[in-house]
């Protein structure tokens, strides 16, 4: 088992180095471009622990929390890990770049009904896997690294972005310092103090690739932190505050050879490592919003290393375990879709993201715990 899981993570870690290469040589990008993107969501072993699915029964069970497709008259390009949050100044879901054809860096603002393409005058260079995040203390979105699609080791990147939802621009934050370079990190707001906080990433051209520092965002330069305890190193994880609970809860990712089909919770001092009853299988690249409505932790999709697939299952975290929902209709199965909760409809929307076999997504859907 050991010899197969380095011999898979190798084959992964070379086609990252070598995918751009393979493209520039075949007649299709784009077979390249998904083999490059599958071998970095296929590094762990396929061992992990598929969990046994409970039936919903927690207090907060509307039956009529659903999901439904949106129509909107225009829509972003077909994509995939593009970063998307939502802007309480502008009151607007902000999505930034992804892949697509080619990798992207357009900026995109959904209003609830309807997706308008921004014209900034300065814009953020191409990258997928970057993340971001509204920072309370500057009113500004604020998004980190990312993987530009080359073949060197600055091809993971690690400038820091800041979005302007009053005058909808773009400027690079000059720092100092920086975390290092690294795609899928997650960000969300401190439970304590409302901090915009950072934590984990991949960069494959490191010895150790998968990365466990947390981070805070002062405004106008990055802090790490250094809790007692801190999570198993990954990236691509999903992390969401959870209000209710006054914690951020984390789990899945791509931990290289080590699992992360464990869930943390982090309360503003450290990380703790929870036991719920039933674990939600390692999921890379889903989805993951709070709804007030549930009053709880929502997480769709994502490829389930569990599985070696993706999947399209909807999961909530009640604050102790991990229950399956049943909605009615669901998004098909898909990873690397962007997903946001909007406080003016009280509802998730979700946007894009790539299937099994590569095909990128342009779809448009909600959720709603009512």
């Amino acid at each position: 088992m050991q010899t197969r899981l380095k011999d898979a993570t190798s084959d992964a870690l070379a086609a990252l180095a070598g995918g751009l290469k393979f493209s520039e040589r075949n007649s299709s990008p784009m077979l390249a471009r998904n083999h490059v993107t599958k071998g970095l969501l296929t590094f762990t072993a396929v061992f992990a622990f598929v969990a046994v699915l409970p039936v919903l029964t927690h207090a907060s069970d509307p039956t009529s929390a659903n999901w439904k497709k949106l129509s909107p008259a225009t829509s972003p390009s077909a994509r995939f890990g593009q970063a998307m949050a939502y802007d309480p100044v502008s009151k607007k879901i902000v999505l930034f770049g992804g892949i697509g054809t080619t990798y992207l860096n357009d900026t995109w603002t959904f209003d609830g009904t309807t997706w308008t393409k921004q014209q900034p005058s300065v814009a953020p260079p191409v990258r997928t896997g970057s993340v971001m995040w509204f920072d309370k203390k500057t009113q500004k979105l604020v998004m980190f690294g990312g993987f530009n699609g080359g073949h060197s080791n600055t091809a993971f990147l690690r400038d820091t972005w800041l979005w302007d939802g009053a005058t909808s621009t773009w400027t690079q934050a000059k720092l100092k310092s920086s975390p290092p370079r690294a795609a899928g990190p997650v960000m969300f707001s401190d439970p304590q103090t409302g901090k915009l906080v950072m934590f984990g990433g991949f960069n494959s051209t490191q010895s150790v690739p998968n990365l466990n520092k947390t981070w805070l965002w002062t405004g106008n330069a990055w802090q790490m932190l250094h809790p007692a305890t801190s999570p198993y190193g990954r990236g691509w994880a999903i992390a969401a505050l959870d209000p209710i609970r006054k914690n951020v809860v984390l789990t899945g990712g791509n931990g290289d050879t080590i699992r992360t089909d464990n869930t943390w919770t982090w309360d503003g001092k450290t990380w703790t490592l929870q036991s719920p009853s039933t674990q939600v299988q390692a999921l890379v690249f889903a989805g993951i919003a709070f709804d007030p409505q549930l009053k709880s932790v929502i997480v769709f999709g994502g490829f389930g290393e569990g599985v070696g697939q993706d999947t399209n299952q909807t999961w909530s975290w009640d604050g102790t375990n991990w229950v399956l929902l049943n909605p009615s209709k669901s998004p098909s199965a898909r990873d690397g879709m962007g997903m946001a909760y909007d406080p003016a409809t009280h509802e998730v929307v979700m946007f894009g993201g790539e299937d099994l076999a590569g095909k990128e997504l342009r779809d448009t859907w909600k959720w709603s715990g009512r």
